[in-house]
């Protein structure tokens, strides 16, 4: 059975368990409407702003359903900026995952809700002397959109312009934005500013390498959350550790190069020098799905998503 055929059947079981959750999940009102009552509560909690220090803030972004790389990554993400970085109570996740529906209640990743997380964030926050970084996993398109999923019930495209208004509307001035998603790199030129710093798991026109049903994190996903930011505090040089290491991995599976990019603003780089000067780092934070680096090289390509003439 080949990996697309293993994830095509991933998909349908899901889209089955769905269907049956959505009653339960309206029990008392639309999933939309419990993603606003979670939403709210995950703001509500977020922890305040400290005067002279500069503050982390964290939101996790995984959009796709089918695939539990997406969830895992996002969930690390919560537990690595908690316990490593100092932003413990100042982080918010979204997922699309059955997870998220049962047994760990979330928000969904939905653009809606991504506005509404960085909104409250914004709130919080100071937007001035305040760092957000923005992670987002899911899959890519060559037309450099983002394919938000939850079949059957969501089916979503993010472009570039729709990513920088709403971290723009959230008044948010210093930014990080980390997409691991293939075509990545085709986001930079709208997200591009003095006070931000994109980091993406491909350039704009290559695909990006180790999702698939079996694999457990993306070769970005891997190599920069896991590997470069728990050798390093600094985002510019875990990219440089996780460009280094995609490119070995992607040589010993004979793929095209998927190229990971980094931009830095002036401003932001000056601003992280700062909160990483002010930051006592925690230890290591070890990666709970049993993933190695020899793992990640066998996880097969990521494969791009086309998106289909229905699509809305």
């Amino acid at each position: 059975m080949t990996r697309r055929h293993r994830s095509g059947i991933a998909a349908a079981l899901f889209g089955v368990a769905a269907l049956l959750l959505l009653p339960a999940c309206a029990e008392d009102g639309s999933i939309t409407a419990r993603d606003h009552r979670l939403l709210a509560d995950d703001i509500a909690a977020l922890a305040p702003q400290r005067p002279d220090q500069v503050d982390l803030y964290v939101v996790g972004f995984a959009g796709d359903s089918t695939e539990n790389v997406f969830r895992n990554e996002v969930t690390y993400l919560d537990a690595l900026m908690s316990k490593r970085f100092d932003s413990q109570g100042r982080v918010v996740t979204l997922v699309n995952h059955l997870d998220s529906l049962t047994t760990a209640p979330r928000p969904l990743a939905t653009l809606e809700n991504l506005r509404i997380a960085l909104a409250g964030v914004g709130r919080v926050m100071d937007r001035d002397e305040d760092v957000l970084l923005l992670y987002l996993t899911l899959h890519g398109t060559e037309e450099h959109e983002l394919a938000v999923q939850l079949p059957p019930v969501l089916e979503q495209w993010i472009t570039p312009r729709e990513l920088r208004k709403a971290l723009d509307d959230a008044g948010i001035r210093n930014r990080v934005v980390a997409i691991s998603a293939c075509y990545s790199g085709g986001f930079i030129p709208a997200l591009r500013d003095p006070h931000a710093l994109v980091v993406t798991a491909a350039r704009g026109d290559r695909a990006s390498f180790g999702c698939g049903s079996e694999s457990d994190a993306t070769y970005f996903g891997r190599a920069w959350l896991v590997d470069g930011l728990n050798r390093s505090t600094s985002f510019i040089d875990a990219y440089g550790i996780a460009a280094s290491e995609i490119s070995q991995w992607e040589h010993e599976d004979g793929e095209t190069p998927s190229l990971p990019q980094l931009d830095a603003g002036e401003a932001i780089t000056h601003r992280l020098q700062l909160w990483r000067s002010q930051l006592a780092p925690g230890p290591v934070v070890p990666y709970p799905y049993d993933v190695d680096a020899e793992d990640v090289v066998d996880a097969g390509p990521q494969e791009p998503v086309v998106r289909s003439e229905t699509s809305p």
